[in-house]
C-alpha cells in the first residue's frame, strides 16, 4: 500500500509542474505589464523600469519562471491588481466558500446519481429506467448558467421559497439553517451534470453485476430483490464508482464558477470571475494553481479509496 500511495504521490508533481507552465505562459500572454499595473498610468518610466528591475521582470523568462516557482512553493502569490492586497489573503476565505458548495453539491450528486442509477438499474427497459435515463441525458445537455437562472425564477422569484443571491441574508443572516437556504439554488445547479453522469455510471454498473453468478446465488438464497440489488450488486460497484466520484470533484469546481456568478456567492469562481475582467493577474494564477492542486489531490484520494475497495488496483 506504501507502494502505491507513493506512486500516486509522485505522479501529482509532473501534473502540477505542467499547470504552472500554463499558468506562467498565460500571464506573459496578457497585454500589459505588472509593474506599470502596479504603479499606475502616471507612473514614469524610471519607476517603472525600477520596479520591474526589482520583481526581476527584466530578466529571461526561464529566470523569472523559477524566481515565479519559487516564490509559489513558499506560499508567495503576489498581490492583488483589483483588491491591493496579498493574494493569500484574499482568495484564503472565498477557497473556504466554496468548499462548502463544491461538498454540498458531491454529496448532493453522490445520493442522487446512487440512488436513481440503482433504480434504473434494478427495472431495466422499465418506465422508472427510461425516466431516469431521460432525467441524464437532459440534465447532462444543460448549460449551467441556464439551469441556475431558471430555478432562481421558479423557486425565488415566482414561488419566493429561496433566496435567490448571497451567502448569508443581510438582515438577521448567519446560522447552518440561513446557510442551507442560500445554498441549496447553486449546489442543485452545480450538482445535476455530475447526477446525471453517475446515474448512468450505476445503472451501467449494477447492469453488469446482476449477471454475476453470485447474484444468481444471493437469489436462490431466496433474498429479495431490493437486498440483491443494494448489498450485493451495489456494494460491488463501489470501485469503479469512487473512481469517477474523483473526476466529479473537478466538474464540481468548474460547475461552481456559473452557479457563484448567477448566484452572487462569494466564493472562488466568482472571484476568478471577477479578476479576469479586471486582468488581475496574480489572483487568476492562483485560483487556477489552487484549482489544480484540489482537483490532484482529490484523484489521490479516490485513487487510494478504489485501492482500499478493490487491491487488485495495487499492483497496477
Amino acid at each position: 500500500m506504501t507502494t502505491f500511495l507513493m506512486r500516486r504521490l509522485l505522479s501529482i508533481v509532473p501534473v502540477l509542474i505542467g499547470v504552472t507552465i500554463v499558468v506562467f505562459t498565460m500571464q506573459k500572454m496578457i497585454p500589459g505589464d505588472y509593474a506599470t499595473a502596479q504603479l499606475g498610468a502616471m507612473a514614469t518610466a524610471e519607476e517603472i523600469a525600477a520596479m520591474q528591475h526589482e520583481l526581476g521582470l527584466d530578466r529571461s523568462v526561464p529566470e523569472q519562471y523559477v524566481m515565479w516557482l519559487g516564490s509559489v512553493v513558499k506560499g508567495d502569490f503576489g498581490r492583488s491588481l483589483q483588491l491591493k492586497v496579498p493574494v493569500y489573503d484574499a482568495i484564503l476565505p472565498k477557497f473556504g466558500n466554496t468548499l462548502i458548495l463544491a461538498g454540498f453539491s458531491l454529496t448532493l450528486a453522490v445520493l442522487l446519481g446512487t440512488t436513481l442509477g440503482s433504480l434504473a438499474g434494478m427495472r431495466p427497459n422499465s418506465k422508472m429506467d427510461r425516466l431516469i435515463t431521460l432525467f441524464a441525458i437532459t440534465g447532462a445537455s444543460m448549460p449551467g448558467f441556464w439551469v441556475g437562472l431558471v430555478l432562481m425564477w421558479i423557486f425565488a422569484i415566482t414561488l419566493g421559497w429561496l433566496p435567490s443571491t448571497g451567502m448569508y441574508a443581510i438582515k438577521n443572516g448567519g446560522g447552518p439553517v440561513d446557510l442551507l437556504k442560500h445554498v441549496v439554488l447553486p449546489g442543485v445547479t452545480a450538482s445535476l451534470v455530475s447526477v446525471a453522469l453517475l446515474s448512468r455510471l450505476v445503472r451501467s454498473a449494477v447492469l453488469e453485476i446482476m449477471q454475476q453468478d453470485f447474484i444468481r446465488t444471493a437469489r436462490s438464497k431466496g433474498l429479495s430483490e431490493r437486498a440483491v440489488v443494494w448489498a450485493h450488486a451495489l456494494f460491488n460497484a463501489i470501485p469503479p464508482i469512487i473512481s469517477v466520484i474523483g473526476v466529479q470533484v473537478g466538474l464540481l469546481l468548474g460547475g461552481s464558477l456559473f452557479a457563484e456568478v448567477v448566484f452572487s456567492w462569494p466564493g472562488m469562481g466568482l472571484q476568478l470571475y471577477s479578476s479576469i475582467a479586471a486582468r488581475d493577474t496574480p489572483m487568476v494564477q492562483a485560483s487556477v494553481l489552487l484549482t489544480a492542486l484540489v482537483f490532484s489531490l482529490a484523484n489521490l484520494t479516490a485513487d487510494l479509496l478504489h485501492g482500499v475497495a478493490d487491491p487488485r488496483v495495487r499492483v497496477t
